[in-house]
């Protein structure tokens, strides 16, 4: 899959990264991660400290798929309001994946103390806006849902925004202790982690096919370097890749666009330098980073066509940056790095975790939507706690069929 192109931002800030060698040998292990991007990391860091042999496998160099393109803006919210999700799955549903949303970013402040790589996580406020007085009442509706559950976050008004930032907006949810990441160096991180930990790592290795060993009771991985790789279990965790593995009809894709500015020296009209997104779909949405450059996203297009998404790639980098001069008038900044790349989300507003017949023993980890390194996170714990354990009540939530959904 042609996932994105353009100049990255992300690999500049660790030129050094570790690197791992190709595999060169066939092996055996208990747990054998594809993909070694943010998701395969987070499931190789919690299978580090398990008794579990294990083997990671990328096919180019760590970090260098979606995770080079990714805004890494850590929170629980996502593109479908809460309140839209219970009409579909219930309140009790609903519910537990708030849960889990919130224990999945304690997870990954956690992670990144854990590590010896600085993944630049802080936490950051965020602001959610209206972008238009038809989405007032609905905000304020998702609001009184989420204070229900006891998040801690404040509904403003015009005047409170006005008296906060440059712009004004009809009214918005303000949110406390969402965060961000460098999400090149958390997968990085999280990987060392491993490695030094006695996983297996290998870059440059792809997978070419598989089979199943029904008398060994393993899966047989073969790579394009005509080794092979047997497994008791395997994690897909190759993102948007994984569809060209296998299919997922829940599974629905977008072009984005991203441009990261020139460093910044004064952030004083920028309140608390919070997180900022909005209720319009296609959305705008910003962040800003350790070394005071600003992240300005969005602008999403319909085609899945990869010169169709290039073909626009300018046009929307000079509207990203003017939408930011709209609202930030005294912030002057120039686009430094821009880029396109396919986005993925599901139709029902839920990440998957899939587990299909021709595929026994596997899990497909499809943390797929605008909070994905959350989803990832929180899909990484569930499926290593069936690994490990052989249960957990909470894979059956976003199993692709969503058979506790089917039961209701």
């Amino acid at each position: 899959m042609n996932l994105h192109s353009g100049t990255y931002y992300w690999p500049m800030t660790f030129p050094d990264a570790p690197t791992y060698p190709a595999l060169e040998e066939d092996l055996s292990c208990d747990v054998l991660i594809i993909g070694g991007g943010s998701s395969g990391a987070q499931c190789a860091y919690y299978l580090a400290d398990t008794n579990l042999d294990v083997v990671v496998i990328e096919k180019g160099k760590i970090g260098s798929g979606s995770t080079s393109t990714n805004t890494a803006i850590i929170q629980y919210s996502g593109e479908k309001m809460f309140t839209d999700l219970i009409n579909t799955f219930g309140g009790d549903y609903i519910e537990r994946h708030l849960q889990l949303l919130k224990e999945a970013i304690n997870e990954i402040e956690a992670a990144s103390k854990n590590v010896t790589i600085d993944c630049e996580f802080e936490r950051r406020d965020t602001l959610y806006s209206a972008s238009s007085t038809e989405d007032v009442e609905k905000l304020r509706k998702e609001y009184e849902f989420l204070k229900k559950y006891n998040f801690e976050l404040a509904f403003l008004t015009k005047e409170e925004i006005e008296a906060k930032y440059p712009f004004s907006r009809e009214a918005a949810i303000y949110s406390y202790d969402d965060a961000e990441v460098n999400p090149f160096k958390f997968t990085h991180a999280l990987l060392d982690y491993a490695a030094k930990k006695g996983i297996r790592v290998f870059e440059n290795t792809e997978m070419n096919g598989h089979h199943y060993d029904e008398e060994q009771g393993k899966m047989i991985i073969s790579t394009k370097g005509k080794h092979s790789i047997q497994a008791r279990y395997v994690i897909f965790a190759a993102g948007y890749e994984g569809m060209d593995i296998k299919k997922e009809k829940k599974a629905s894709f977008v072009s984005t666009y991203t441009v990261t500015t020139n460093p910044v020296e004064d952030f004083s009209d920028w309140y608390n330098r919070t997180l900022i997104w909005e209720t319009a779909r296609p959305y705008l949405y910003m962040r800003t980073t350790k070394d005071n450059r600003i992240i300005i996203g969005g602008l999403d297009d319909n085609t899945t066509s990869p010169e169709d998404r290039d073909s626009k790639l300018i046009y929307k980098k000079n509207k990203l940056i003017e939408e930011f001069n709209n609202m930030f008038p005294t912030i002057k900044v120039q686009p430094e790095y821009y880029l396109t790349a396919f986005y993925g989300g599901t139709l029902d507003g839920i990440p998957i975790i899939g587990q299909y017949e021709e595929y026994p023993n596997s899990y497909f980890l499809l943390a797929f939507g605008d909070n994905g390194t959350v989803y990832s996170q929180m899909l990484a714990r569930i499926i290593v706690k069936e690994i490990v354990t052989g249960n957990c009540s909470d894979l059956a939530l976003y199993l692709q069929e969503r058979p506790l959904l089917n039961k209701a």
